[in-house]
């Protein structure tokens, strides 16, 4: 799908908050509440106000690597951008011609055998495209190197040219980040759980919200042709699941916390709507058509108009209430991209439902 809407330059968030002004933390964005077409403002602090005792909230706790490192291509300077690590070695990569600004200019890949040169002497040989995206992104081997260890020493957060500024990684790490048994991660930040701190946490336990971790290691996502994800790695543990199914069979409402979350756990859930405990690959496209099994409401950021997530988000809201929802976000001048401002998406307000939950506990 996409929305008949245009957003301007100017609302993209191009430096956290935390960095635009003196005693702000990540949760001083603005918070975006639609249920149904009803749309309401918020600052994200509110968030503990917002949800209800009995509550789940899924998050992903993949960690984001420095997966952006020069390198080069004969004579010709590129940066390269790793994606996700297959089961047999190799690596998703993209290839994009710096500009200075961020890395915003794709730039097609092969043909296969091409080698670049990465820093600490380390050699990619590009093999094969991913063929669901065309030159995009290419396998790569690097042979006998450990491109972990490399992109620990020489790499930097992928960024965008809408962005101001190189950050520290530190800035792209959300606060339930965990790190994996095999040093994977995330290529870019799931960005939704970003403006949470660990005092919001605290607030929302307190008031009887849980919390249910999974993990989903999200690949790089294309600013220009905006593809649906290709295969990412994924895991939803037991206790979370039973945790989920817990909450669903009660009068609790299942929230993701990102895209990347719905991916995981709507991965993890059969026919039935049972969550069972499962790890692997995943190349579910959540659509209209398919829907959602598990998830009640999504936590998210502001997508462009022509974002492949879109089709998400219409599965949980509807297409009206999703219209309403950005048609309200570019009036209020909230901030696109990660940086930015958040949507919180809850299923539509039912007034009986609404008494009853505050006054039947």
């Amino acid at each position: 799908m996409t929305l008949a809407v245009h957003v301007p330059e100017e609302l993209s968030a191009r430096v956290p908050v935390e960095q635009r002004g003196p005693g702000l933390d990540r949760d001083a964005v603005r918070l975006l509440v639609s249920r149904g077409t009803e749309v309401s403002h918020h600052a994200f602090r509110e968030l503990p106000r917002l949800l209800r005792a009995g509550d789940l909230l899924i998050v992903n706790t993949s960690t984001t690597l420095a997966a952006a490192v020069d390198g080069r291509v004969g004579h010709a300077r590129v940066v390269v951008h790793f994606s996700t690590r297959g089961d047999d070695g190799r690596w998703a990569v993209e290839l994009r011609d710096p500009d200075g600004k961020g890395t915003t200019r794709v730039r097609a890949g092969g043909p296969a055998g091409t080698e670049v040169r990465l820093p600490g002497g380390v050699r990619l040989v590009l093999e094969e495209p991913l063929s669901a995206c065309g030159d995009r992104l290419w396998w790569g081997r690097a042979a006998g190197a450990e491109v972990l260890g490399m992109l620990r020493v020489h790499g930097r957060p992928i960024r965008y040219s809408y962005t101001e500024r190189d950050q520290p990684l530190s800035v792209y790490q959300t606060v339930f980040a965990l790190p994996s048994a095999d040093g994977t991660g995330s290529a870019e930040m799931p960005s939704a759980a970003r403006p949470f701190t660990a005092r919001l946490v605290a607030e929302l336990v307190s008031r009887g919200v849980q919390f249910a971790p999974v993990t989903l290691h999200t690949g790089v996502a294309s600013a220009e042709a905006h593809e649906p994800p290709y295969p990412e790695r994924f895991s939803v543990p037991e206790a979370s699941a039973r945790l989920i199914n817990a909450v669903k069979a009660g009068r609790g409402r299942v929230v993701a916390v990102g895209t990347t979350a719905v991916r995981a756990v709507e991965s993890a859930a059969g026919a039935d709507g049972v969550v069972r405990a499962r790890e692997g690959w995943t190349d579910l496209v959540v659509t209209p058509e398919r829907g959602v099994r598990v998830v009640d409401g999504l936590l998210t950021g502001l997508h462009e108009p022509e974002a492949s997530h879109l089709l998400m988000l219409e599965a949980i809201a509807g297409r009206a209430a999703l219209d309403r929802g950005y048609e309200e976000a570019l009036r209020g001048r909230y901030l696109w991209h990660e940086f930015g401002d958040v949507h919180l998406i809850l299923p539509e307000a039912h007034p009986h439902a609404e008494h009853c939950s505050s006054n039947c506990r």
